[in-house]
């Protein structure tokens, strides 16, 4: 609808993009974000451009951002999208130069652009292995490592905020005793989340025995446990199975093997956790019920 003889008059417009007309107005008037087009009667006439404004700025609200964060977003997306692989290399780039503002404009435009699940799976999750890799390798230091890994999980506990309501099925989540990256296991839980289901995070280095005492009292539909050191879950052999029986257990990280995972009476994770999230949300598991 890039013409007048496509367009919409308000009301009808409203209806489609779900946003009442006062709310649409308010936009239009203090970001510009709806560019209307006059009717020969002088009406004013909503295209598919704007449409497609209106839903980036709702996606972008719905992720966490101000009204003004959003509306800029919302116009910058008016140019060329730009592939998956260049965000990457931008927020590459701002972790290369210790550049917040840049790191954080690249998550807004990119969660507003793509959307959580892509924007985890294909852009956030594998710039933080490449620095990882780099740290190794040695051309990036540990100051970049932490500047990134710290930034990006507070941007993603943002976006967590509340995960716990609601009426869904609970998945109780924590990392193996001494392991502290945690954050593939957020975003597997935001995921979850999508699906309608409530997350209860105790976060990283968890003992065993609080996550048991946490399964007893809230009979989860599915607890996770995440190590990147396979000798952290090795060693908890006995209390994995007992937990196991309190609640459906699945193991996930490079630290939880297949035959650990059988040994345990647990189910594994697939490394692409943002797909696991999704194959968990379309296999519900009752409280009672055997891990498959």
């Amino acid at each position: 609808m890039s013409t007048a003889q496509g367009a919409l008059r308000i009301g009808e417009f409203a209806r489609r993009v779900g946003v009442k007309p006062e709310l649409l107005r308010a936009w239009e008037r203090r970001y510009e974000l709806l560019q209307p087009l006059r009717s020969e009667g002088g009406f004013r006439l909503y295209t598919e451009a704007d449409a497609e404004r209106v839903m980036r700025m709702r996606r972008a609200l719905d992720e966490g951002l101000s009204a003004a964060e959003a509306a800029r977003v919302a116009h910058a997306s008016d140019s060329p999208e730009r592939p998956v692989e260049d965000a990457g290399e931008r927020l590459y780039a701002a972790i290369e130069s210790y550049d917040e503002p840049g790191l954080h404009a690249v998550l807004d435009e990119s969660l507003a652009a793509l959307g959580l699940e892509v924007v985890l799976r294909d852009v956030i999750l594998p710039t933080l292995r490449r620095v990882g890799l780099a740290w190794e390798q040695g051309t990036l230091e540990i100051g970049h490592e932490h500047f990134a890994s710290n930034l990006m999980r507070a941007r993603l506990m943002a976006l967590a905020r509340l995960w716990g309501r609601g009426g869904g099925p609970l998945a109780v989540l924590a990392c193996a005793p001494g392991e502290a990256h945690d954050i593939s296991l957020i975003a597997f839980g935001l995921v979850l989340r999508s699906h309608g289901w409530r997350i209860l995070f105790l976060g990283a280095d968890t003992p065993l025995a609080t996550l048991t005492q946490t399964a007893e009292r809230t009979r989860p539909a599915l607890a996770v446990l995440a190590s990147f050191d396979p000798g952290l879950l090795e060693a908890d052999q006995a209390p994995l199975r007992r937990l196991a029986k309190i609640a459906p257990l699945a193991l996930s990280g490079p630290g939880a093997s297949d035959e650990l995972a059988r040994r345990a009476g647990a189910r594994r994770l697939d490394g692409d956790l943002v797909a696991a999230a999704n194959e968990v949300a379309r296999r519900p598991v009752r409280p009672d019920a055997p891990v498959p």
